[in-house]
């Protein structure tokens, strides 16, 4: 890391011109490839009765599985058939990628009993959601221009909401001018402040055109950008402000800028690099789950963290050998200025923690519990246009197919009996006389050769109800194999239940992945055990936040389902952004042990020197994280949420209160390793090696040594 620090300040004009080349180049590129994302609705599982039914309808009615929009016609005067309709029907058709256009029918339960309200079913070419958004804003202009007083038009459909929801950039501009404040309040300077914005530019921007071109190779989902963003803005202030941060502390002990650069790469920069390594770690354990979805969008979030990690480290050091001299000039005069010896508030702190471990442990495990019971109920599911926002089309029209034909038809099941007629007519009575299917809403069956006839059945409750569920269970426990169960609601069941039966080897393989990487950098399987409980902890705590706003309803929120792949995907993100600031604290803290042999001065001083720092970095986090719950697409709004919460948990409470204080508690044994996994375990030296001597062994006893500036820097022993 030292020749490394060295290469950056001496090619810092190469380091620059080669971000800058890159930025333009993939942008210019990605803008003339265009983007080939998915809509993002694939929950296909192979081996599930969904699938299966997916793949039957896709080999013998192709019409079922394209792609649709669904035209809800409203009137309290009354529903017919006239010349208006013949218009509407004929206009539609004009429109491009459309290929048929259904008139409403009373049989096929597309006309309300009270005849007010009828749906006219549009047909188009391609996936869901494949048409150019071009196609979806035309069908809501035509659709939209038949309205009048008596008469209400809406539109539902994958499409429409998704050129509905639009885009996010007034969140991320909110996002990003808060990172800055905050950034200014703990530097001081503009120029000081703008320096770790523009390396996390720099990274996410580069990642996007690079995403949109990869995006012709792998599927990834239409919502991956935008978790891009998040993950990629909040990660890349976080890296470049734990390197810059440290590049200021050696400055005002005395250090010329070379030697700060180097120092703070040497240090900060490895834990930059083995949190970036956690997290993609945390990520790529997803790929444990064996669902085809995840991957294009963990596949894109990995190569953010990776290519944010980079710019941190290569970027940066060249920005700091720009400005540095004007930075310099800043850091002295304040520390000139300055009579209190930089973190002496967290000193201050620390010895208070010191002084009650006991009770600072209890209350913050108590807390943290409380917080974290509810995520043990969370109902898993997809949201659908009925959690839309007010005023959308899909939103009204939702509402109305729910008044007026039931609930169940937002969401309607589908049968395939397999065998003769007979069999069919029997699945087909079932159907009619279960409680949870409306009667007069259950279709004939409809062959579709090779024995197999396709039955539409209408539940009475919503497809986001768990009784529904567990409908679409006992159908399939009644019919047995004679009979498939699919379609979205059924398709969205199983994958709920994938991910909840798979978690927990997800959260086992991530668990023992990041232990063995901390006990190679720390030598010490205390602080293994202690970063795992604690870090499961808040986000069990997070987890329990999002299910109270977001499925209960408190507060600014609709009651709804937890997205089914958000306690994964929350799990792998925060747990590798919590070893972020584990690593920082932790590597400073064994520093200091390492230095002095003194294991409560070493959490004094690591706290001191880092508190600040970890402080304002889930400050940027959270207001970055938090301006996402402004963006209209649930979705986003629960990742945001359930992120913020995260990180200011575990900054606020778990870095500042329970590590302080497990660590007072443990004393010097939490610097130690059984002799075995001592051997066994490979070296990583996360705190750097100054002038090239080699790091005390954590078996050794440390040499006490006179704290100054130079004597720091060669207080490092031999075993």
């Amino acid at each position: 890391m030292q020749r490394f620090a060295g290469f950056s300040q001496r090619h810092h004009w190469t380091a620059l011109v080669a971000w800058i080349a890159l930025l333009v180049g993939v942008t210019i590129a990605a803008r003339a490839v265009g983007a080939d994302y998915g809509d993002g609705s694939d929950v296909s599982l192979p081996g599930t009765q969904s699938q299966q039914m997916a793949d039957l309808l896709e080999q013998h009615a192709p019409d079922q599985t394209g792609d649709s929009v669904t035209v809800v016609l409203h009137d309290e005067r009354g529903w017919a058939t006239d010349a208006n309709l013949v218009a509407l029907t004929n206009e539609l058709m004009a429109i491009d990628h459309v290929e048929a256009v259904s008139a409403p029918d009373s049989r096929q339960g597309t006309v309300s009993a009270d005849g007010t309200l009828a749906l006219v079913e549009v047909a188009l070419d391609g996936e869901r959601a494949a048409a150019p958004a071009a196609t979806y804003q035309q069908l809501i202009k035509v659709a939209k221009s038949h309205a009048s007083n008596d008469l209400q038009v809406e539109l539902s459909g994958v499409g429409i909401r998704k050129v509905e929801r639009g885009g996010g950039g007034g969140a991320e501009g909110a996002g990003l001018l808060a990172a800055l404040v905050v950034l200014i309040f703990l530097f001081g300077s503009l120029l000081a402040a703008s320096l770790p914005l523009i390396t996390a530019l720099f990274a996410v921007g580069s990642t996007l055109g690079l995403v949109t071109l990869i995006s012709h190779l792998i599927t990834i989902p239409d919502y991956t950008t935008s978790l891009l963003v998040l993950v990629g803005l909040g990660v890349g202030i976080d890296y470049a402000l734990l390197v810059f941060s440290r590049y200021r502390s050696e400055l005002r002990d005395g250090a010329d800028r070379a030697t700060a650069t180097t120092r703070a790469l040497d240090t900060a920069g490895r834990s930059v690099l083995f949190a970036g390594a956690s997290v993609i770690i945390a990520l790529l354990g997803m790929f444990t789950l064996g669902i085809a979805a995840f991957e294009g969008t963990v596949t894109a979030v990995a190569f953010t963290v990776l290519v944010t990690m980079v710019a941190s480290l290569t970027l940066l050091p060249a920005l700091l050998t720009l400005f540095g001299k004007r930075i310099e000039i800043r850091v002295r005069k304040h520390a000139a200025k300055s009579s209190r010896r930089p973190g002496e508030r967290w000193r201050r702190w620390a010895w208070f923690v010191q002084r009650a471990p006991w009770q600072a442990l209890v209350v913050s495990v108590i807390a943290l519990g409380a917080l974290a019971a509810p995520a043990l109920d969370m109902h898993l599911g997809f949201n659908d246009a009925g959690n839309d926002a007010e005023g959308t089309t899909t939103r009204a029209a939702y509402d109305l197919i729910s008044d007026k034909l039931g609930p169940g038809a937002n969401g309607p099941l589908y049968v395939v009996a397999q065998g003769s007629r007979a069999a069919a007519g029997a699945a087909h009575e079932h159907l009619v006389d279960h409680p949870g299917v409306v009667p007069d809403r259950v279709s004939p069956p409809m062959s579709l050769g090779d024995n197999a006839f396709l039955i539409r059945a209408q539940p009475t409750t919503g497809p986001q109800d768990e009784a529904t569920a567990d409908l679409v269970t006992a159908l399939r426990n009644d019919l047995g194999e004679a009979a498939l169960v699919g379609g979205s609601t059924a398709a969205n069941v199983d994958y709920s239940q994938a991910i909840s039966d798979r978690f927990p080897l997800f959260v086992v393989v991530v668990i023992g992945l990041s232990g063995l990487l901390l006990m190679s950098v720390f030598r010490s399987i205390a602080i293994a055990l202690k970063a795992a409980a604690l870090n499961v902890l808040s986000i069990g705590a997070a987890l329990g936040a999002m299910k109270l706003v977001y499925q209960d309803g408190r507060f600014w929120a609709d009651s709804g389902p937890i997205e089914a792949f958000m306690p994964v995907f929350i799990f792998a993100i925060v747990f590798g952004l919590s070893m972020d600031y584990e690593v920082f604290l932790l590597s400073r803290m064994r520093e200091e042990w390492l230095r002095t042999g003194d294991a409560q001065h070493a959490v004094r001083e690591g706290l001191a020197h880092t508190g600040g720092v970890i402080t304002a970095a889930a400050a940027i986090m959270f207001v970055v994280f938090g301006s996402f719950a402004l963006l209209p697409d649930r979705m986003l709004q629960q990742t945001g949420f359930a992120m913020a919460a995260a990180v200011l948990l575990d900054a606020l409470v778990i870095r500042c209160l329970v590590v302080p204080a497990v660590m007072r508690l443990l004393g010097p044994t939490a610097w130690r390793l059984p002799r075995l996994l001592d051997r066994w375990l490979p070296r990583l030296h996360v705190e750097g090696r100054p002038d090239g001597q080699t790091l005390a062994s954590p078996d050794a006893t440390p040499t006490v040594t006179v704290a100054t500036s130079d004597a720091r820097s060669s207080a490092y022993n031999k075993r």
